[in-house]
């Protein structure tokens, strides 16, 4: 069996999701909010795109249309992320939430969802929702 799993594995085409693009109004604003919230460091900067390394991954910031995010409305009517960051506990969890308040980023309350672990969502001044959970995954682990 083990075997068979490893054929599996070998044959998997993709391995990782490795950058992940995010609307944004204004380049340089989103940048300093990214950097300055987030601890994003910039990989490269120009007038079309800024390219941040946070969360083992590359964010493009992308200057988009107006009215433009990564969130969406479900067929009930509720908002979803379209992005969810892992933490390593609750008590990490409890802290990111802390330090986001306090620098003033709009985030929701922490919440049990009826599965392991805690979540919160917050947004950046874009709109572009984001969710946080609790239960830190090494890779490979499911």
């Amino acid at each position: 069996m083990a075997n068979k799993l490893d054929e599996v594995m070998k044959m998997t085409r993709l391995k990782r999701v490795g950058t992940t693009y995010l609307p944004v109004s204004n380049l340089k604003k989103a940048t300093e909010w990214y950097t300055s919230n987030l601890e994003a460091e910039i990989s490269y900067h120009d007038d079309e795109k800024t390219i941040l390394n946070f969360a083992d991954q590359s964010f493009f910031l992308i200057p988009a249309a107006p009215d433009q995010s990564n969130s969406f409305i479900d067929a009930k009517g509720t908002e979803w992320f379209g992005l969810g960051f892992e933490v390593d506990g609750e008590e990490n969890l409890l802290t990111f939430h802390q330090d986001l308040l306090k620098q003033g980023v709009k985030a929701g309350d922490i919440e049990s969802r009826g599965h392991a672990g805690k979540n919160f969502r917050f947004w950046d001044e874009d709109g572009n929702a984001f969710d946080v959970w609790s239960e830190w995954k090494e890779r490979g682990e499911t």
